[in-house]
């Protein structure tokens, strides 16, 4: 496993991070989500990522019962805070001072821990200062009920304005949560230069774009049964975007890529993320724990100029670059 600082940050993390998205509490068992954590931890991945609206809570507490008999000082474990859990009233998502205060005592009480590496705003709220969010996730670090705290999903300018008062606050705002693949570049022109300057690293999600650039989904066929795509708890609505036929074609096209660099589809998938130096990590989901054993050795791989040009030249137009498709939803939205 390769070890990175968290932006820069002193805080190291392993390259491949584990997350339960869409497996733990939803399209996998119990039993066959300790497996692949386990699996996990075997590979030598220290770090973990999860959400409380993940399952509706479900997710923090399969990962609690999971890492309960580890060592904790040897993790990493991350979660967010802004979707709305339980009945979904009007204080039970955004980033006021009330959700995040009342969100962190449960997501340690479902963890098992009396804190977390990293506490992550989910999305960007609206209709809360932003004021009062920082300070808010400030009072937490200097609680010790967080260690460091970072953003999923904001745009530049909110993150620069976030960075702004955590500075001012003398608190640790430290990393982005984007998604992130060979198909999806959306944090490149503007997220990623901010992120750089500001001294913060992205924690990637969805680096094999929930399952398709593992080139198991062929153009003009029934997808896979037991698949994502056919599994409504699992994604389906998430990995419809990649299954249009041109994409799956140029999919296809990057198995030679793959051949020739000594990788499955999944590794180069993992690896293109990593070959961006302002990511610190790249996180695996997993159902089956072959998974994770087949995705964590990208860790390390370095794709030469040559093999990163093909793969351009291989997607070419099917790659989403522009910048405002990174949005956060209004909470008034959500539940209209």
């Amino acid at each position: 496993m390769e070890f990175r600082n968290l932006g820069k940050s002193g805080l190291k993390v392993s390259a491949v991070s584990y997350g339960n998205w869409l497996t733990h509490g939803s399209q996998v068992e119990e039993d066959a989500a300790l497996a692949c954590v386990r699996q996990a931890l075997d590979e030598g991945i220290t770090t973990f990522d999860t959400a409380d609206v993940y399952a509706n809570t479900a997710a923090e507490t399969v990962l609690g019962k999971a890492l309960k008999d580890q060592r904790r000082e040897s993790l990493e474990i991350f979660t967010k805070v802004f979707f709305a859990t339980g009945p979904g009233g009007p204080n039970d998502s955004g980033l006021s001072r009330k959700h995040i205060l009342e969100s962190i005592d449960g997501s340690l009480r479902r963890l098992q821990t009396d804190h977390v590496d990293l506490y992550q705003a989910h999305r960007y709220d609206h209709e809360t200062p932003l004021e009062e969010t920082m300070q808010a996730f400030a009072d937490v670090v200097r609680a010790g009920k967080a260690l460091y705290i970072g953003v999923s999903e904001w745009r530049a300018e909110e993150i620069r304005a976030a960075h702004e008062l955590a500075v001012e606050l003398g608190v640790p705002l430290v990393s982005n949560q984007p998604q992130y693949n060979m198909l999806w570049r959306v944090i490149e022109a503007e997220v990623v230069p901010t992120c750089d300057e500001l001294g913060m690293g992205q924690v990637v999600w969805s680096p094999i774009a929930q399952g398709a650039l593992t080139g198991k989904y062929k153009p003009g066929e029934e997808h896979p049964a037991g698949s994502r795509a056919t599994d409504e708890k699992g994604g389906a609505d998430m990995i419809k975007r990649w299954l249009e036929d041109d994409v799956l074609e140029r999919i296809q096209r990057l198995q030679p890529i793959a051949d020739d660099a000594g990788l499955s589809m999944a590794q180069l998938a993992v690896a293109w993320t990593l070959q961006n130096d302002n990511v610190s990590t790249a996180i695996i989901g997993a159902s089956r724990p072959e998974q994770v054993t087949d995705n964590v050795k990208a860790a390390g791989v370095r794709l030469d100029a040559d093999v990163l040009k093909a793969i351009d030249d291989v997607v070419g137009d099917v790659v989403e670059r522009d910048a405002a498709k990174t949005q956060s939803p209004r909470r008034s939205e959500m539940y209209s």
